[in-house]
């Protein structure tokens, strides 16, 4: 049998359009964490809810006080060697687009062109009463002017750009407020229990239509969001590899999976690759 990573290349020789979905998993090299271990259980407790931000303030002081310290280790991430392996994967013309479930916006700064962030954006704020936008870093200097007695914590880092706090340290949180309104701002990023956009998850679904197969990257699909992508390609006939150090809700169903050195194979079998790019005239 071909070795592994020379086996998924012919893979993408035999079907050259494909749409990437990818998950936490592609940016632990980078230091952010995920949620869930190699057999998809949570690793700490559940994330907060879309509903506990918005419909209580301590919730929020939880969120804003634990992220003013986590927020600093995804801005000053760097994308790592499997983020560039999928930019090259996509010059070399066999991506269609790119799915990402992350919120760390490093597939976009290792030069990834055509990418959607399906649950947002961590490096955007939005207000929820007018709508008004702000950028994360602008938010973050309001935060530590109003909480001087908070920015010097350090705490161990959790995924998304939070960070384990104890309660009595978030609990005389000041929260910076919409300037424009006064309204309650919310990070521009789809929370557990929130929807996604309906336009948005209509492009991914076309785009994964249109492809021959759907590479999963570094995602253990425990959430719907995803899975569905898994469960389209499927049902329409379509090549599923999964690409992923741990169990994944769509193991059943996967063409091809790769659990064993997973992301090493996945850089490996792009590298093998001719370009396919098609160059205008």
């Amino acid at each position: 049998m071909p070795h592994i990573s020379e086996h998924l290349s012919e893979y993408f020789k035999r079907y050259t359009q494909w749409v990437v979905l990818t998950g936490a998993g592609v940016s632990v090299a980078s230091g952010i964490p995920t949620y869930r271990d190699v057999n998809g259980s949570w690793l700490r407790n559940r994330p907060i809810q879309h509903q506990e931000f918005v419909r209580h303030f301590s919730s929020r002081q939880r969120y804003w006080g634990r992220s003013m310290i986590g927020w600093p280790g995804v801005r000053d991430a760097q994308p790592n060697a499997m983020h560039l392996a999928l930019t090259r994967f996509e010059a070399a013309g066999y991506a269609d687009l790119l799915i990402t479930q992350n919120v760390d916006r490093l597939h976009q700064r290792a030069g990834y062109r055509r990418a959607v962030d399906l649950h947002g954006r961590l490096d955007r704020v939005k207000c929820l009463d007018c709508g008004a936008g702000y950028e994360r870093e602008y938010v973050q200097g309001h935060l530590i002017r109003l909480n001087p007695q908070h920015h010097q914590f350090a705490a161990a880092a959790r995924p998304d750009g939070d960070a384990d706090l104890a309660g009595e340290d978030v609990a005389n949180i000041r929260v910076f407020d919409c300037e424009a309104c006064g309204g309650t701002l919310m990070p521009d990023v789809v929370f557990f229990g929130g929807t996604i956009p309906r336009d948005r998850v209509q492009h991914c679904e076309t785009a994964v239509a249109s492809a021959q197969g759907l590479l999963v990257v570094g995602s253990s699909l425990q959430v719907y969001s995803g899975y569905r992508f898994c469960k389209q390609a499927i049902a329409l006939g379509k090549q599923l590899i999964i690409i992923n150090e741990g169990k994944t809700r769509a193991d059943d169903l996967a063409t091809l999976k790769i659990q064993d050195e997973a992301l090493h194979h996945l850089r490996t079998a792009i590298d093998l690759l001719p370009n396919n790019a098609k160059t205008s005239d």
